[in-house]
């Protein structure tokens, strides 16, 4: 029994072989069937993985075709059908994978495979196998009823890729919302509690992800969100390639282009890797654009490279193969040297890196001025090389440079290696362009020279000075040499009016360039010509001319820059003989501004005479002011409007004329002007002027005592001037000035008459009662004493004083001194002394007399009113001696008298004594309590000279002069 249960498997495995090859003649169809080993889900990457296996395989190897179908939900809801071919061994474990768009937390997955020999040495095999059962794939997520979930969390994928987001939330949450970046997102609902959120063509925000943020009522926790991580599209490599300088190291290079990391360690800037073919060799690149790769001593020539690219998302990958000898970079040449022979020349000399006297290379120079290359040949070379620059330019800075390549198996030029040099300066080749401006000016010539800088290529080095020699053509001999130092581009020369020959030269370190000459004649400056109107444009002026001789050296035409400054900054453009035109054109132009252009005709002779003048605008304007008007000839009916004339130089456009405004309440026009009537019932009339010369204007018609407001605006051929507040005049009265011509002459008569009165009046009171009549010179007496009648004169005997007062004493030689108006207390008697005369009584005084401080004979001759005092000098009276008035009056009859006769013209101080007549006829301010009994007195009382030696005068308390009355004792 045992030796049959043994025999009994070994006799069915020889005959599994034998039905096989009994099927394989026969051709009958045999079934295998997959069976499903193991099914498992990786949720970070929404996949699925599949095991399985085909068991009952007889054969060694089988092609075979494996149909896998997935449903969602459930069976029928079939949703991926995949056909998967592979080889398939005996007892062979095959894999197969499938990423899911929507997370498979959300929803259940089911999966089942059925396979299909696919062989060719089985033709009629070709049928499908039963399908294995259904395998559920899910991942057990529990949602509570008062919760929400949101899957995928933190999901990476590239910009520009598609998602599915799934939302899971219990059965007593609803009202809820999701936002992308705060925009709204739409939802599908996919069952009750189950609903899918597609976002297309997702794009990048930043490396921190875009955020999704969902909220919902009725839950525990009403705000919930997640990150998308989107990824820059990872870039495959640009540019890669690999070079030698000294077949040691291969130096490797690309493009590596975006960077692909992300925050938060989702994922790192992607890596870079070099796999060599040959050699098997594969190393990480420790940069992102480069890698440095050892070339060892296997002679290996030839060299076959793979760059790949890889972040967390994807590879991206380039191939590179080729030979060693032909990747070689040169290094730059050493030992650059540069040598100046002259202005014009200088030789370069350099040395390369060689690997033999049968190695060649290819040099490239450069010879560079104001970064631009001006020179560029190539030199082939083994160790070192050389090359003569020529053709250069004196005083000018350079930069030579030079770079070699493998001329054998050119790959690229190596980086360069430059010097810089400096040429030697030249003397200036060309002489300055000059020209000049003359004026007049009391008899003589004021020459303004200009000239224009040198070129740099002209100057062959900096100019140090101008050498200025002027020759007096009509005085040979005579010469005068004037150096102005750089960077004056002009000066100022005052000449006589000969005519005279001016050369101008630059000078640098080295010498001086050719001469400049100019003609002078006699008459330069003087030269009267036609000016003529031109119009610009834009770009400039187009300036044209008749020529006035046909021998003509050429011509020059001048402008000043900035006409309306004080500076001119003349500007000059010289033209050859057979030109007649030119267009002028300048970036300091500007519009409404006028430029004034002359024409100059050079001769032979190199003598310039102008022939021509033009003056106009790149573009008119309208006016920018109107002029000052003034209003003159004012009448009734009648007035005149004037207004100056305009600097030509600062008018914005050519002036074509002016138009005048009247305005006013009621008001006749003229027939040429044009009426308007304005808001305000106004009338306004205008008036063009078409003549710009003309610079009045005379308004008629006008009523008398009545208001006219007036404007004047010029216009040109841009328009009229600004708009300004009109001004006002105001017409007189008709009759007016009839009444002024009789009033102001009236007005005359009557000043005239007046100053004659008042003239004659104080003639008629010095005449006949001055202030202080004058005995001597009274007219009153002449009158009297031409009446012969000598009764009517009343002399000093016919009133004799009563009491003589001593007004004075002088002791010794003593001279009266009044200071500040008052007398030295020698002079003046304490207390006035009062002698009763022989006929005294107690009776009334019947006459007094004073002493009259304000007038003296001295003051009286030299023409004016006040005390002078005088010398004193001896008389009876200094004796104090008291003298009877009737002696007194014989001492004055004699002494005194004579005196005066005998010397009338001597200095002598004068001062009137005057009798008054008794308080009845005399000063009512003197009348007393009891007043005595009039007196006969005498209304006239003849005012009597005493000598000042006889009396001064004595001042009161308050320093006023005053008069003492001399009284009888009765009054005492």
């Amino acid at each position: 029994m045992a030796f049959s249960a043994v025999l009994h498997p070994v006799f069915l495995l020889a005959m599994l072989p034998l039905r096989a090859s009994l099927t394989e003649v026969l051709g009958e169809p045999f079934q295998l069937t997959p069976e499903i080993l193991n099914v498992t889900v990786e949720s970070k990457l929404q996949q699925v993985n599949l095991q399985w296996t085909v068991p009952n395989l007889t054969h060694q190897e089988l092609n075979m075709v494996f149909q896998i179908e997935i449903s969602r939900m459930k069976t029928s809801n079939i949703i991926w059908v995949e056909n998967y071919s592979a080889p398939v061994k005996w007892n062979q474990v095959l894999h197969w994978n499938w990423k899911s768009e929507i997370p498979l937390e959300c929803v259940a997955h089911f999966i089942r495979i059925r396979t299909m020999v696919d062989d060719a040495k089985y033709p009629l095999q070709r049928s499908w196998s039963s399908w294995t059962p259904w395998e559920e794939v899910s991942v057990q997520v529990s949602v509570g009823p008062n919760t929400f979930l949101i899957f995928p969390e933190d999901k990476l994928l590239e910009e520009g890729s598609n998602v599915t987001m799934c939302l899971m939330y219990g059965q007593y949450v609803y009202n809820i919302s999701c936002k992308l970046q705060e925009k709204p997102i739409h939802r599908e609902q996919l069952d009750s509690h189950v609903s899918l959120m597609k976002l297309n063509n997702v794009v990048f925000h930043n490396i921190r992800g875009t955020n999704i943020n969902c909220q919902a009522m009725n839950a525990t926790k009403k705000l919930l969100g997640t990150v998308l991580f989107v990824s820059k599209i990872l870039e495959e490599p640009k540019n890669f390639s690999c070079e030698t300088q000294d077949f040691k190291t291969l130096k490797c290079s690309w493009e590596p282009g975006v960077d692909t990391a992300l925050a938060w360690d989702q994922q790192e800037s992607q890596t870079y890797s070099l796999y060599e073919s040959f050699s098997g060799r594969q190393e990480l690149s420790d940069h992102r654009n480069s890698h440095t790769w050892q070339i060892t001593e296997d002679s290996q020539e030839t060299y076959n490279f793979t760059l790949t690219a890889k972040n967390n998302l994807r590879k991206r990958s380039v191939n590179l193969i080729f030979n060693l000898t032909h990747r070689v970079h040169q290094k730059p040449p050493h030992d650059v040297t540069l040598e100046t022979l002259s202005a014009t020349e200088a030789n370069m000399t350099w040395k390369v890196y060689s690997r033999g006297d049968n190695y060649m290379l290819l040099c490239q120079l450069e010879l560079q001025h104001e970064r631009e290359v001006i020179h560029a040949p190539n030199v082939s070379v083994h160790v070192s090389g050389n090359y003569l620059f020529s053709d250069l330019e004196p005083d000018t800075e350079y930069k030579a440079r030079v770079c070699c390549a493998d001329a054998n198996h050119f790959w690229k030029w190596s980086d360069w290696a430059q010097k810089a040099f400096t040429t030697p300066e030249a003397a200036p080749l060309q002489a300055p362009d000059a020209w000049r401006h003359v004026r007049s000016e009391n008899g003589s010539h004021v020459v303004t020279l200009f000239w224009k800088p040198l070129l740099k290529s002209q100057a062959n080095g900096k100019i140090v000075f101008y050498d200025i020699v002027v020759e007096n053509q009509d005085r040979p001999t005579e010469s005068k040499h004037y150096r102005v130092q750089a960077p004056a581009l002009g000066t100022q020369l005052s000449l006589d009016l000969s005519s005279y020959k001016i050369h101008i030269t630059a000078n640098n370190s080295v010498g001086a360039s050719p001469e400049s000459v100019m003609i002078l004649s006699n008459d330069s400056g003087h030269e009267e010509v036609h000016e003529k109107r031109i119009k610009g444009t834009k770009d400039g002026f187009h300036i044209s001319w008749e020529p006035s001789s046909g021998a003509a050296l050429g011509y020059v035409v001048d402008w000043c820059e900035h006409s309306r400054e004080q500076h001119c900054d003349l500007q000059w453009k010289k033209l050859g003989p057979n030109t007649t035109s030119t267009m002028v054109t300048s970036d300091a132009f500007k519009p409404g501004v006028r430029y004034n252009f002359r024409i100059f005709e050079r001769s032979l002779q190199q003598d310039a005479q102008l022939i021509g003048r033009q003056t106009g605008y790149t573009q008119e304007q309208a006016p920018l002011e109107n002029p000052k008007v003034s209003v003159s000839n004012s009448t009734s009916n009648s007035f005149i409007l004037n207004w100056p004339a305009y600097a030509s130089d600062f008018q914005s456009a050519f002036i074509e004329g002016y138009r005048v405004y009247l305005k006013s309440k009621d008001m006749q026009c003229h027939p040429k002007g044009r009426r308007t009537i304005l808001p305000d019932k106004s009338v306004l009339c205008e008036y063009d002027i078409e003549d710009p010369k003309q610079k009045t204007f005379t308004v008629e018609n006008l009523q008398p005592e009545s208001t006219y407001e007036y404007l004047v605006v010029p216009y040109t051929s841009a328009g009229l001037g600004p708009n300004e507040t009109f001004a006002r005049v105001t017409t007189p009265d008709e009759n007016s000035h009839r009444l002024l011509q009789i009033i102001l002459p009236m007005t005359l008569c009557v000043l005239l008459i007046i100053i004659a009165c008042y003239w004659k009046s104080q003639w008629v009171k010095e005449k006949c009662y001055p202030d202080i009549p004058n005995p001597y010179k009274s007219s009153i007496l002449s009158l009297i004493k031409s009446k012969k009648n000598p009764h009517l004169i009343m002399h000093v005997k016919d009133c004799i004083p009563d009491v003589l007062e001593v007004i004075n004493k002088v002791e010794g030689p003593k001279t009266q001194r009044i200071v500040s108006g008052k007398a030295h207390a020698e002079d003046v008697p304490s207390k006035p002394l009062s002698v009763p005369t022989e006929n005294s009584s107690s009776g009334p005084v019947p006459c007094v007399f004073f002493e009259n401080f304000t007038y003296d004979q001295s003051a009286f001759d030299v023409g004016s009113h006040g005390l002078v005092p005088g010398p004193l000098k001896d008389t009876p009276l200094q004796l104090g001696l008291l003298t009877p008035p009737d002696k007194l009056l014989n001492v004055l009859g004699k002494d005194y008298m004579k005196s005066l006769a005998e010397s009338p013209t001597e200095e002598t101080s004068l001062i009137y004594v005057s009798q008054l007549a008794s308080p009845m006829c005399g000063d009512k301010d003197n009348l007393a309590t009891n007043p005595p009994m009039p007196v006969h007195c005498s209304e006239y009382k003849m005012q009597m000279a005493v000598p000042g030696r006889l009396a001064s005068p004595v001042l009161s308390e308050n320093n006023n002069p005053t008069s003492r009355t001399l009284s009888g004792q009765g009054e005492q």
